[in-house]
C-alpha cells in the first residue's frame, strides 16, 4: 500500500507515473532505508522539508545498486504527483538549490515539451554548483546550467531514461513559443550601438526585416547545436561499437585459449593410454617369457 501511487494521479504519457523509473531501480528504492524511513506517508507540504535536506543529485551507486535521496524523492513526487504550482515553486526557488533542481528534474519527467522549455530554460542563468554522485559513489562537481542542459538534452540522466520532447525550433515554427533570447545575446546588444546613436531611425520594414534575421539566426544556432549533439551521439556509438568488437575479440581468444587447453588435454590423455597400453604389452611378454622358461 505505502509503494502504490494515489488514487486521483494522472497518468503520464499514458502509463503510472512511478513507471517513468524503470523497475529494478524502483524494487532498490523501496527496499532502501531512506525511503522507509523518510518518506513513508510524506505529503506534498513535507516533501518540501525533505528537499531542503538534500545536499546532492545522483540517481544509483554501487554493486547493489543504491539508489540517493535525491532519486527516491523523484520517486515520490511522482507517487503522490503535487500540483503543477508547487513544482513551478520548487523550480523559482533561488534559496535551496536542490530543491530547484529536484523540480526541474520532476518538472522534465512529467511536464509537456512547452513547459520544459517555458520552466527550464530561465535557469541557465543559475550558475551555482551542485554536488552529484556517480555510479562509483563519488562525488563530482556540476553547475546548475550544466545540468539543466543535460535534462534538455541527454536521454537518460541519474539513471531516469528522460521523456522525449520536441526540438524548440518545432515549437517556435509553431508559435508555441517565443524564440529564444539569450542573455549572451543580450550583452552583444548592449555593444551594438543604439537607435539614438544612428542619425537616420530605423523604418518599420527594416525592423521586421532585422527581426526576421535575428529568429533565422538563432533558429541556426538551434540548428548547429542539435548537430553537434547528433555527432557527440554518433561518436559515443562508435566508441560503444569499438568496445564491443573489442569485447568479441577477446572472447574469440579466450575461445581459442579453451580450445587449445583442450585439444593439449586430449593429447595428454592419449600419450597416458599409449604408455599404458606398452607396459602391459611388456609386462604381458615378460609373463610368457617366464612361463616358457619354466616348462
Amino acid at each position: 500500500m505505502a509503494n502504490r501511487t494515489v488514487k486521483d494521479a494522472k497518468s503520464i504519457r499514458g502509463t503510472n507515473p512511478q513507471y517513468l523509473i524503470e523497475k529494478i531501480i524502483r524494487s532498490r528504492i523501496y527496499d532502501s532505508k531512506y525511503w522507509k524511513e523518510e518518506c513513508f506517508a510524506l505529503t506534498a507540504e513535507l516533501l518540501v522539508d525533505k528537499a531542503m535536506e538534500l545536499r546532492y543529485v545522483g540517481g544509483v551507486h554501487g554493486g547493489f545498486i543504491y539508489p540517493t535521496p535525491f532519486l527516491c524523492l523523484v520517486l515520490k513526487m511522482l507517487q503522490i504527483q503535487p500540483e503543477k504550482d508547487i513544482v513551478v515553486e520548487f523550480i523559482k526557488n533561488e534559496e535551496f538549490k536542490y530543491v530547484r533542481a529536484l523540480g526541474a528534474f520532476y518538472m522534465r519527467l512529467t511536464g509537456t515539451s512547452v513547459d520544459c522549455y517555458k520552466y527550464l530554460e530561465p535557469l541557465y542563468n543559475d550558475n551555482r554548483k551542485l554536488r552529484r554522485q556517480n555510479r562509483v559513489g563519488q562525488y563530482e562537481i556540476v553547475h546548475m546550467d550544466e545540468f539543466i542542459d543535460e535534462l534538455l538534452r541527454e536521454e537518460r540522466l541519474c539513471d531516469v531514461i528522460l521523456p522525449r520532447i520536441q526540438k524548440r525550433h518545432f515549437l517556435e515554427e509553431n508559435n508555441e513559443l517565443e524564440p529564444k533570447i539569450s542573455a549572451l545575446d543580450d550583452d552583444l546588444d548592449d555593444d551594438m550601438p543604439s537607435e539614438e546613436d544612428n542619425p537616420e531611425s530605423e523604418t518599420k520594414e527594416n525592423r521586421r526585416d532585422k527581426d526576421r534575421r535575428d529568429r533565422d539566426r538563432r533558429r541556426e544556432r538551434s540548428r548547429d547545436r542539435d548537430r553537434r549533439e547528433k555527432d557527440r551521439k554518433r561518436d559515443r556509438s562508435r566508441s560503444r561499437d569499438r568496445e564491443r568488437r573489442r569485447e568479441r575479440d577477446r572472447e574469440r581468444e579466450k575461445d581459442r585459449d579453451r580450445e587449445r587447453d583442450r585439444v593439449r588435454d586430449v593429447r595428454e590423455r592419449e600419450r597416458d593410454r599409449d604408455k599404458e597400453r606398452r607396459d602391459r604389452d611388456r609386462h604381458e611378454v615378460e609373463r610368457r617369457r617366464d612361463r616358457g622358461g619354466r616348462y
